[in-house]
């Protein structure tokens, strides 16, 4: 009997790694396309038939990615920015043939972990931790199990992840040059407008508009820094219940776009222009922000690239590649400039 034609033939033929050959065969993003058209070409000549039913059992991986979401994924303040992130992961492994399994860290009725049942379970193959918060007991457990996973997005409160595989975007920049932009256009009574959160993502944003209010010589006031919720409803009633001394403010500074739509929402209703009478400026660029009149400048998050970035170096833990090495990275969000500020 002829003997059937595996990956680890065409990876040997080919010159490259077994997940390239899968990832080739697979239209994964994460391999350039010249690579893929000589994997394929490779694999029709050896008229090989790839079995995604049968890899399974051969390997034991059960092509499923746990992701950990934050409970807050339920609150419509957070929910438009994370739900474009987690479109963004779905996309990303269903192109590596892997699907997603959606979980908080507990579970609201039993309150048992939600990671530890998955994983024990052998429900999934990696994680994907988008968390602020993750209990020593279940990374103790993750990490004693040996399940690879990666931090995306927020970091985490309580523990070192110098030993961890993460992508971060830096809040502090992105806080500072939203601030520095609007004080370039002359604004100089600013307003920033934040979550009241313990989340890190809140705390440095809110950092680097102190330091460049600090680095334009602007003495910062218990009333530079208003906290509340991530809401529009919040940002329209803060507008409605500061409408006394507006004439006074040239700019605010919204640490999310949903609060920054409440704003603008409640000028309009006052008969204030934006920006002729005062700046608006937002952050996480959310889609909202793109079909609003005026249109929301804002600060974007580079999600695309760090959703790619995330679940590539996850795919790379669960294949066994390079695990000898960590991906450690703080990428820089960007100005988009509409027509709010």
């Amino acid at each position: 009997m002829e003997k059937q034609v595996t990956i680890k033939d065409i990876a040997k033929i080919a010159g490259v790694s077994h997940s390239t050959v899968s990832r080739s065969l697979n239209d994964s993003p994460l391999v350039s396309e010249k690579t893929k058209q000589y994997i394929r070409r490779i694999a029709k000549e050896l008229q090989f038939e790839f079995n995604a039913g049968a890899r399974s059992l051969s390997t034991r991986k059960t092509g499923t990615i746990g992701v950990v979401f934050p409970e807050i994924f339920e609150d419509i303040g957070t929910y438009f920015y994370l739900n474009m992130m987690l479109k963004g992961i779905r996309h990303a492994f269903e192109q590596m043939s892997f699907d997603t399994l959606l979980t908080y860290p507990r579970n609201d009725y039993t309150h048992q972990s939600n990671i530890q049942r998955i994983i024990r379970m052998k429900k999934v193959d990696g994680l994907l931790i988008i968390h602020s918060w993750v209990s020593g007991e279940d990374l103790q457990f993750i990490e004693q199990s040996g399940i690879p996973y990666v931090l995306l997005h927020f970091k985490p409160k309580g523990f070192s992840y110098s030993h961890m595989n993460y992508i971060f975007s830096d809040h502090e920049y992105g806080g500072y040059i939203a601030t520095k932009y609007m004080l370039d256009r002359g604004d100089r009574r600013i307003i920033c407008v934040t979550e009241d959160s313990p989340d890190l993502q809140f705390i440095e944003r809110t950092a680097g508009f102190k330091r460049a209010m600090t680095e334009a010589g602007i003495e910062l006031t218990q009333n530079s820094v208003i906290k509340g919720e991530c809401s529009f409803d919040f940002g329209y009633q803060l507008i409605m219940d500061h409408r006394g001394i507006l004439d006074e403010i040239d700019g605010f500074f919204a640490e999310a776009d949903i609060i920054a739509l409440g704003m603008m929402d409640a000028l309009k209703d006052l008969q204030m222009k934006v920006p002729e009478d005062i700046r608006i400026m937002g952050y996480d660029d959310i889609n909202f922000g793109h079909f609003y009149r005026p249109r929301l400048s804002t600060v974007h998050q580079p999600k695309e690239e760090m959703v790619q970035r995330a679940c590539g170096r996850l795919m790379e833990l669960v294949n066994e590649e390079h695990t000898d090495t960590y991906m450690q990275e703080v990428v820089l969000p960007k100005l988009v400039i509409r027509q709010s500020c």
